[in-house]
């Protein structure tokens, strides 16, 4: 078991002066705290790029799935998808581009081949940037964007149609196709877009676990480097440096003691101190897929308070897993299993204590479809990806979450990290 307290060097930093850390938070709050406990400065060195054996999403996947998207808007009615900028087009076109009151877009017809709108002076770049497709029409900055995407429907689908509207378009670029291409009917893509991402390939499940390994080993490091005093900044920036020595764009962030109930934290500055819960929750980006895992500690040593509220937790957790391995389950089904735990170890009823769903889908999003949660009746299937989360928050106390994703395999839910044995041993 391990106890996270101020080791065995505070006698030594009495005589020798402090080392002070070589990173600071961007607030500058803790610009001269310094780490008493000298042992727990962080080694970096001993980490080593874990993403060498990373292999990227194909071309031939995005093919694919560019051709699912077709198959799914036939079934649904859907004469032609739009997308701009974000998780989606990046998804299908592998096509990334910046945001602004500029359109810049691309239209993925139900038969036939993508087509992107931008601003004329951007054809250029944007045709370094296109993969699948070819044709790019543009718009003088007097002209208008929309009446392009009207000449594209009308090209795919007549005078009227249905075009599907992805459900992170801005209002402005889908209130002025619509007022352009009124004798269209206008849809949330979502029967589309997430009729895809919901259901994750090998390739996409293998992202995940890399990006869930570098992650549990960043949490090895920054938990090793606790010390008295130490500021959330210092926190994250240990987190982030770890993740950067691994490989990966990660961050990790914390709250400590009582603002642990908070489950999103608090805006309170805090410090860590002997006795603190540490809720601690973050991951990175691989080739776009993230993790996302909490871990909950004492700095320094449990009560029986902590061990009784973390165990419930654990055993909440640990019902959810065991109910997915069975077969016609959904997933509010997962999120009842969890709470019914908690509600019967005395934290009820209902969301009183256990105050949000107990997970959300993960992919490229860190938050995307399909959540865990009451009035989701949608059956687990082969490729969702979910975190299992249960939480306990008792306000002016402290809060305790166990968070760990999963994917549903083969034969049954398989999670990307293992859950920690306890609240004094993190990791598996």
């Amino acid at each position: 078991m391990m106890n996270f307290n101020r080791r065995a060097f505070i006698k030594a930093a009495a005589i020798a002066p402090a080392i002070t850390l070589p990173f600071v938070g961007c607030s500058g709050a803790a610009e001269n705290q310094k780490d008493p406990a000298s042992g727990n400065k962080p080694d970096f060195s001993k980490l080593k790029n874990m993403t060498a054996d990373v292999k990227p999403i194909s071309r031939e996947e995005r093919q694919s799935r560019i051709g699912k998207a077709q198959e799914l808007m036939k079934k649904n009615g859907v004469d032609a998808l739009f997308l701009e900028p974000g998780t989606s087009m990046k998804y299908f076109l592998d096509f990334d581009f910046f945001l602004s009151e500029r359109m810049v877009a691309a239209v993925i017809p139900a038969n036939g081949e993508p087509i992107y709108v931008c601003p004329k002076f951007e054809e250029d770049k944007v045709g370094e940037l296109v993969k699948f497709g070819s044709e790019i029409r543009t718009w003088e900055e007097h002209e208008s964007p929309y009446a392009l995407v009207k000449g594209i429907l009308s090209d795919k689908a007549g005078r009227s149609g249905t075009m599907g509207i992805e459900e992170r378009c801005r209002f402005f670029l889908f209130d002025g196709i619509k007022k352009e291409a009124s004798s269209f009917d206008y849809v949330l893509a979502d029967p589309v877009t997430a009729g895809c991402r919901i259901y994750k390939s090998p390739a996409e499940i293998a992202l995940l676990q890399k990006a869930n390994d570098i992650t549990i080993e960043a949490y090895k490091v920054l938990f090793d480097s606790l010390y008295e005093g130490m500021s959330q900044d210092d926190f994250r920036e240990i987190a982030s440096q770890a993740h950067k020595a691994l490989g990966a764009t990660g961050s990790i962030g914390a709250n400590f003691g009582e603002w642990t109930a908070f489950p999103h934290g608090s805006s309170t500055v805090q410090y860590l101190k002997e006795g603190d819960v540490v809720l601690a929750d973050g991951g990175c980006t691989i080739e776009g897929y993230k993790s996302d895992i909490s871990r909950t500690i004492v700095f320094g040593q449990a009560t029986d308070r902590h061990k009784e509220v973390w165990n419930l937790a654990k055993e909440a957790q640990t019902a959810a897993f065991e109910l997915a391995k069975n077969q016609n389950v959904t997933c509010e089904d997962l999120d009842a299993a969890a709470r019914k735990v908690i509600e019967e170890g005395g934290f009820g009823p209902d969301y009183k204590y256990f105050s949000h769903r107990l997970g959300h889908g993960i992919g490229m999003d860190g938050h995307e479809w399909t959540n865990l949660v009451r009035g989701n009746d949608t059956p687990l299937a082969k490729g969702m990806c979910f975190s299992n989360e249960p939480g306990i928050y008792i306000v002016g106390e402290f809060g305790v979450r166990v968070e760990d994703c999963m994917y549903i395999g083969d034969d049954g839910p398989v999670y990307f990290s293992q859950p920690s044995p306890a609240i004094d041993q993190p990791f598996a």
